[in-house]
């Protein structure tokens, strides 16, 4: 009578000759499925941790950001050291009714929830956008608003650009940006994200008396109030930039908000 007792099958299977084609696979399987469920264990495990860590780096930056615009910090201090957020409906140009950042994420779960851009909507090669987004506000003892910090994102010349741009009270004037995730080539396009680039955001004016979006990374040194120096080497990721702010600041970006906030209404 076969024994089928698992211990001894497994001795009998160690007894096998190491050159024993069986053994050699099947020790070969053994050792990758051990290894495909450790590393699934340590992503499953890891992923909140990883979470955490994303979401305290950007709140590093939206810090250093802020300490980085004359006045703010001071401002925040006044404020109750804090800056408010607030869940913003893009296409209304207004607060969320019923979106809090808690249920954010589960709101984008939605495919609803989003806009497919058609080609000429899509300056900033995103394919589609969210209807809601979570913004950072800044208020006076008045009740005004003066700092916005609004997330953007774009394709750049190797892959995605994230950032957050920073608008002054007048909503007209840039107080700063901060590149939070990029790809770009090293040396060149990833220089976006070199203090002495971004620095010069600042004071950067958006649209002229017309209300005509001109801001732009210039293909060289700046030309006039609306453009910041251009990176040598990087024409690709600096079109990418100008595209990618534009968009964000148009009709189908945060145009709407921008709109409500400059009539007092928000």
């Amino acid at each position: 009578m076969a024994d089928l007792n698992p211990i001894s099958a497994w001795r009998r299977f160690l007894a096998l000759p190491n050159e024993n084609r069986f053994k050699t696979v099947a020790i070969a399987f053994i050792v990758s499925a051990v290894c495909a469920l450790l590393v699934s264990g340590a992503t499953v495990v890891l992923r909140p941790i990883q979470a955490a860590n994303r979401a305290a780096e950007q709140q590093a930056r939206l810090e250093a950001l802020v300490a980085g615009i004359p006045g703010m910090t001071q401002l925040l201090e006044q404020s109750g050291g804090a800056l408010s957020t607030v869940v913003v409906n893009l296409n209304k140009g207004r607060a969320a009714d019923d979106i809090t950042p808690e249920t954010l994420p589960a709101a984008l779960d939605n495919a609803a929830n989003w806009k497919t851009l058609t080609p000429g909507e899509d300056t900033a090669g995103i394919g589609r956008r969210p209807d809601f987004v979570q913004i950072y506000l800044l208020r006076n003892d008045a009740g005004d608003i003066e700092l916005a910090l609004l997330p953007i994102s774009g394709a750049g010349y190797v892959g995605p650009i994230n950032g957050i741009l920073a608008l002054n009270g007048d909503m007209n004037t840039i107080a700063g940006l901060a590149i939070t995730d990029q790809v770009e080539t090293p040396g060149l396009g990833g220089r976006i994200e070199e203090p002495a680039f971004l620095a010069q955001f600042a004071g950067t004016e958006i649209a002229d008396p017309s209300g005509n979006i001109r801001f732009a990374v210039a293909h060289g040194n700046a030309g006039n109030a609306y453009e910041v120096d251009g990176i040598t080497g990087a024409t690709r990721t600096s079109n990418a930039l100008t595209r990618t702010i534009r968009f964000w600041l148009g009709p189908d970006g945060y145009g709407p908000l921008i709109a409500a906030i400059k009539r007092g209404e928000f």
